[in-house]
């Protein structure tokens, strides 16, 4: 009900007529029923993160995980005001369509101030007693609501059916949809930009995710049943009023969709006071009943973000205050009740509702683009009551779509293009001089508890991840012959693991074994290597190192393996599988295997770079007196000239005081010849692949196969596409 009382306001009323005006007759259709198209994109997009993420401030919080705190202020800020903004359009709409109806009784000759301050005075007195209803509660608003959007539904569908009707009676009606779209699909464009604040609603459902029942099930679910509802009866109104008159009647000169435009923003409600006997009334309530609904909804959307913002410390505490008797954000309240009452008294409302509805479009840009970043960072992390189907197709149509009306936007309120960025710009100054300095720890957050920098320089960059001193101590032999072949500076990371149930603040008690394993790792290498330390906080470790190796653009990555995993979704286990996946840069990792000498090497290979990399490690690793052996197992299926390769790709191998040997053997089962040739050696180095969670649900690799039954100490390695290292 919230999402349709926000949908169902407005921008029906003022968008219908104008929409006739600008692209005709078949656009003010095409225009709705595009739009809910879009909408039901991004609500996807919005109904997929909700249900991860049932929390006060919607897109406030999705940017915050996506891409980060100050994005997501100003994801906060944009929302806030567009909310804000369009809750003033509605309580002048309420005010201009109440005071029409009581005008056209001669119920406001005794006035004794203009009509156009009257106009302003309703505004704020409606706006007033809204407030404090959202004061009241959320089941005080939701009832209100209801009651409300109830009403305005139930008449919309009453007038959209009374159209069809009047065009199954009379199907000469249907004639006034000729031509159907007289002035292009480019004023199509302008009038989707225009009303895209009509579909916007949905979104304030988000803001419930603190105070729902059930969220991850009930959201999405409101969400779309939302954006279905209100674009059939949008598109069932928009019929009703190109077919509400006809070319002849009294009164209607020329074309009768022509008649209708020329009223503008008015036009749906002269020609639907035409449609019916009583028109002007039913027309009134419905006005009454949409506006102050969509009002309702729209102060509890802004007033959430508002709330989101002071609750992490963005805003000054003042605005995340809650009232002890009803549990209210009363602060916020007041604040988002002020913003509603200024602009809709002293600032021209059809320029400030375009600059809402383009607020709403680089908003649902920014989710969607989030919905895309936080499905490929985090898939792994969240639990999702709802996943959009063929992603991420919807998000990809919504972003590029949104864009586009945005563009267009500027064909019908030049002032939207400058208010909009302006607001930004002050939200981003605001950030920089108060927020990034009080901002508060989320939930998802990555938090730099420690770090000592080494001085800055261009050398090759390996990361080390330390766990504990016991596994960092056996990554120091091999870390020290890998940093030595290139020269290297050293980062070690420790990702501080830190229990659910444990709040953030206590994070720096988890961190005592990192710092430890960072000690004795340095002793080792500080003396030959510049070494930096990083001790950082998240609550999923792989997200932690993944986000670490891009932030210090390092060129490899050295991680522990035990051997060990908990789950079967997981190949190398919760951790190790997302870097591997995810790391932008080449990946090996020691399974008991790191602090040791090896003298004899088996190195599987079929080609690609992966052999290449993986032989480069072993002559790296390999003792001066040891010998490696470049492995292929040909079950017949490719064909593959072992000399040829070993001679045109790994040219490096005779540079090193090591044995090359070489060996083919013929099997079906690949696995199985390998764990056969592994006697005699020491270890065996495996590349492996970066293929995605669910491939490697359905598909064993070869890796893993070789890796589980193995008692080899093993190594294995990945590497960047194109983007091999030389180390030699």
């Amino acid at each position: 009900m919230m999402g349709l009382g926000m949908m169902i306001g407005a921008g029906v009323f003022l968008g219908v007529g104008t929409s006739i005006y600008v692209a005709g007759p078949g656009g003010v259709i095409l225009t709705f029923s595009l739009n809910g198209l879009i909408a039901i994109f991004t609500a996807m997009s919005y109904a997929e993160l909700s249900s991860a993420i049932p929390r006060a401030g919607g897109a406030y919080n999705f940017a915050r995980i996506g891409f980060g705190r100050g994005t997501s202020f100003l994801a906060g800020w944009m929302e806030w005001f567009a909310s804000s903004v369009a809750g003033s359009v509605y309580a002048l709409t309420f005010s201009i369509y109440v005071l029409r109806y009581l005008g056209h009784f001669g119920f406001l000759n005794w006035l004794p101030i203009p009509i156009e301050s009257a106009v302003k005075l309703l505004a704020a007195v409606i706006s007033l007693f809204f407030v404090y209803i959202n004061f009241r509660g959320a089941s005080e608003t939701g009832k209100i609501g209801a009651f409300f959007t109830m009403g305005q539904t139930l008449l919309l569908v009453f007038i959209g059916l009374v159209g069809v009707y009047a065009a199954l009676r009379d199907p000469a009606r249907l004639n006034n949809f000729t031509p159907f779209l007289p002035y292009g699909w480019s004023k199509l464009l302008t009038t989707m930009g225009f009303t895209y604040v009509a579909f916007e609603g949905f979104e304030v459902i988000a803001q419930a995710g603190d105070e729902a029942i059930d969220p991850k099930r009930n959201l999405p679910k409101a969400m779309l049943f939302s954006v279905y509802i209100v674009t059939m009866t949008y598109v069932l109104v928009a019929f009703a009023t190109v077919v509400s008159v006809k070319t002849g009647m009294q009164g209607v000169e020329g074309p009768a969709w022509e008649w209708i435009g020329r009223f503008r923003e008015r036009g749906f409600g002269e020609a639907i006071a035409r449609l019916m006997p009583a028109g002007n009334i039913i027309l009134t309530l419905a006005v009454i009943f949409a506006s102050t609904s969509a009002l309702n909804a729209t102060i509890y959307s802004a007033t959430r973000a508002c709330y989101a913002l002071g609750r992490d410390h963005m805003l000054p505490p003042f605005f995340s205050r809650i009232s002890k008797a009803r549990k209210t954000p009363y602060s916020a309240i007041v604040v988002t009740g002020v913003i509603v009452i200024t602009v809709a008294v002293f600032l021209p409302t059809m320029d400030v509702a375009s600059s809402a509805s383009i607020m709403f479009l680089f908003l649902f840009f920014m989710v969607n683009i989030s919905v895309i970043r936080i499905r490929n960072n985090m898939g792994d992390e969240l639990t999702y009551g709802f996943l959009i189907p063929l992603f991420p197709l919807f998000p990809l149509l919504a972003i590029v779509a949104q864009a586009v009306l945005a563009v267009w936007l500027i064909d019908m309120s030049l002032v939207a293009w400058i208010i909009a960025p302006l607001w930004i710009l002050a939200g981003f100054v605001l950030y920089h001089v108060y927020g990034r300095f009080h901002v508060k720890t989320g939930e998802h957050d990555i938090l730099v508890l420690e770090e000592e920098k080494a001085p800055e320089g261009e050398e090759y960059r390996i990361m080390v991840a330390c766990a504990n001193p016991g596994s960092a101590l056996g990554l120091v032999r091999s870390t020290y012959k890998l940093c030595g072949a290139k020269k290297a500076r050293v980062e070690l990371l420790h990702m501080v693991a830190v229990p659910e149930q444990v709040p953030l603040t206590d994070a720096h008690e988890y961190m005592l074994n990192g710092k430890e394993a960072m000690v004795e790792v340095m002793l080792y290498l500080a003396p030959l290597f510049p070494v930096s330390t990083t001790i950082r906080y998240c609550r999923n470790v792989a997200r932690g190192i993944v986000g670490a190796v891009k932030e210090k653009r390092v060129d490899l990555l050295i991680m522990g393996y035990t051997g060990k995993v908990k789950s079967h979704l997981f190949t190398f286990g919760s951790t190790i599988d997302p870097v591997i996946e995810r790391a932008p840069c080449d990946i090996v990792v020691f399974k008991e295997s790191a602090n040791r000498m090896f003298r004899n090497i088996l190195v599987p290979v079929k080609g690609g770079q992966k052999g290449v990399f993986a032989l480069e490690i072993a002559s790296i690793l390999c003792e001066k007196d040891g010998s490696i052996t470049a492995f292929h197992v040909d079950s017949g299926k490719k064909r593959f000239n072992l000399d040829q390769f070993l001679k045109e790709q790994c040219e490096f191998l005779g540079d090193g005081e090591f044995e090359i040997r070489k060996k083919v053997a013929l099997a079906d089962d690949v696995a199985r010849a390998i764990m056969n040739e592994s006697s005699g050696h020491d270890l065996i180095i495996l590349g492996t692949s970066d293929d995605p969670l669910l491939q490697r649900v359905t598909h064993q690799r070869l890796s893993e196969i070789v890796a589980g039954s193995c008692t080899l100490p093993i190594v294995l390695v990945k590497t960047r596409s194109g983007m091999i290292r030389r180390f030699i």
